[in-house]
């Protein structure tokens, strides 16, 4: 049952509050709140790490799960890095949140298929090739439970931490204003280059100036 006292979720919305607790942080000395939501679709966990009280123009990132990287420290994606980055620049605003959602692994396909994409890819194809010769679209992930969560935490006027106008996109679609994409640009390095440009080149990822420009070619494509 949810806990006393949480945000309210309409009938419609396909995600329910669970429990909400504050959380030291690193990234901020004056901590965060981190909200616990499941999904009424399929039972999977998100969380919502919270800076501040909900204002217009709140940054906002939408991060996909990315064991990996975010945990293993993995250099064949940039997802990590974007994690990293992403919490210490909320942390520095006034009021903004970190949207992680679960069950994103490889574009949505899990975790073992990441594993066998990969496989796919050190044996020459890139990213999106591998999802493709699992039987899976390029990016099957959905946003509907990210919207509905900012929409229930009060933040649904934004500005999103994204390289990905597709995730714009999705969030608008279902009533969340995203006044800007801000982007979010990490160096590359001789594991995810070819990972990066395959997602500047085939799915259309906004990796602007040098940025882009600098994206050297390597053997073996990434995640």
């Amino acid at each position: 049952m949810p806990t006393p006292g949480l945000s309210s979720i309409t009938p419609e919305s396909l995600v329910e509050e669970l429990a909400q607790a504050k959380l030291p942080s690193a990234h901020t000395p004056a901590g965060l709140v981190v909200r616990a939501f499941r999904s009424r679709v399929d039972g999977t966990e998100h969380l919502a790490l919270i800076k501040g009280e909900p204002v217009p123009d709140a940054l906002v990132r939408v991060h996909s799960e990315c064991l990996t990287g975010d945990a293993l420290g993995s250099l064949r994606c940039d997802c990590g890095e974007q994690l990293r980055t992403a919490m210490a620049r909320i942390g520095a605003s006034e009021s903004g949140a970190l949207i992680y959602l679960r069950g994103h692994e490889g574009r949505g396909i899990g975790l073992a298929n990441k594993i066998a994409a990969y496989a796919l890819q050190d044996g020459g194809l890139d990213t999106a090739q591998a999802n493709a010769a699992l039987g899976f679209a390029p990016d099957a992930r959905d946003y509907r439970e990210a919207a509905d969560m900012l929409l229930a935490l009060g933040l649904d006027d934004i500005r999103l931490l994204t390289n990905n106008p597709l995730k714009g996109a999705a969030l608008r679609r279902h009533g969340v204003r995203v006044r800007e994409d801000v982007p979010l640009i990490l160096p590359s390095n001789p594991h995810n280059a070819d990972y990066l440009a395959t997602k500047r080149d085939k799915m259309g990822h906004r990796l602007p100036g040098e940025a882009a420009s600098g994206l050297a070619s390597t053997p073996h494509a990434a995640e």
